[in-house]
């Protein structure tokens, strides 16, 4: 007689794949994100395929395709409103994918990665409210959950965005700004950007009929996933930190700016921001996990 194929066998089997996979992605990122080199713009692109895969085989393909398309649209149609008014981000332009092609006056790499950060955000988000994306039928999570997901992504820019522009020069602000080169306006920018395509995501999964739900265990290992790949995005930049690099740098505006200062800095926003919060979601699954989930204590 024939044996029953066991199907939690074969999710172990597919852990003892998956986990290691995405071990090596996380480690290289927080090895190599942080400098502006090949090695990291590879990532940068293997960032946004695993977000998509991730969105995928949590939301489904035509979710995922919409949350890809309304991140990239807003994201595009922002920045293009951004390099031309200056609102509402502040006056700067690109330095990054200069040799690419542009979609308006913004170079093509930039869209997708507005829907990287935003989507790994948003499963933070989603996770701090305990689940609140599949629960979208409360009028509350349909308000609030766009909300905090765009202050989660407000987070992750206030981390990246000082050591990318000031010190990288992938984009380049006019006329400086008192975050370490970075102007205040920018992260209210983020933040009514973010909120744009969160909101707009919220309303079609609430009205969207059939949604994909995995089960209670899928469910938390894909949040664990998405919360390492937030988090990680911001403990690269220890990295050049531990380095001990010096020397002073000037931003558009003449202002100089000593390097470990910024380096210094960003790493203390990062711990009290982003670590922070994916911290309070890594509890809020623990808390979570049924009976047979949790860690058991050994006799």
């Amino acid at each position: 007689m024939r044996e029953r194929t066991d199907g939690s066998s074969f999710a172990s089997k597919v852990d003892l794949v998956i986990w290691p996979a995405v071990a090596a992605i996380l480690a290289a990122g927080v090895g190599f994100s942080w400098n502006p080199t090949p090695m990291a713009q590879l990532l940068a692109a293997l960032f946004v395929a695993c977000g998509i895969v991730h969105a995928v085989i949590s939301y489904g393909s035509r979710a995922a395709l919409v949350f890809f398309a309304m991140s990239v649209a807003v994201g595009f149609v922002m920045e293009n409103i951004g390099v031309t008014t200056g609102f509402p981000f502040g006056r700067y332009h690109f330095e990054i994918g200069a040799g690419l092609p542009n979609v308006g006056r913004i170079p093509f790499v930039v869209g997708p990665m507005w829907f990287a950060a935003g989507y790994f955000s948003w499963v933070v988000a989603a996770t701090l409210l305990g689940g609140a994306d599949r629960q979208l039928d409360r009028r509350f999570n349909l308000v609030v959950l766009p909300v905090i997901a765009a202050f989660v992504t407000a987070q992750w820019d206030l981390v990246v965005d000082p050591p990318s522009s000031t010190i990288a020069k992938a984009w380049i602000w006019h006329e400086g700004g008192a975050v370490f080169g970075v102007p205040p306006s920018n992260f209210f920018g983020w933040l009514l950007t973010s909120w744009l395509f969160f909101q707009g995501f919220a309303l079609y999964l609430h009205h969207r009929n059939g949604p994909v739900r995995p089960d209670r265990a899928a469910d938390r290992k894909l949040r664990l996933v998405g919360v390492l790949f937030y988090v990680c995005g911001g403990i690269t930049h220890v990295v050049p930190w531990m380095s001990g690099q010096s020397g002073d740098i000037v931003d558009a505006a003449g202002q100089s700016w000593r390097l470990q200062d910024i380096r210094g800095a960003t790493v203390v926003i990062m711990v009290f921001t982003m670590f922070f919060t994916s911290l309070l979601a890594l509890i809020r699954l623990l808390d979570s996990a049924g009976p047979d989930e949790r860690p058991r204590p050994s006799n």
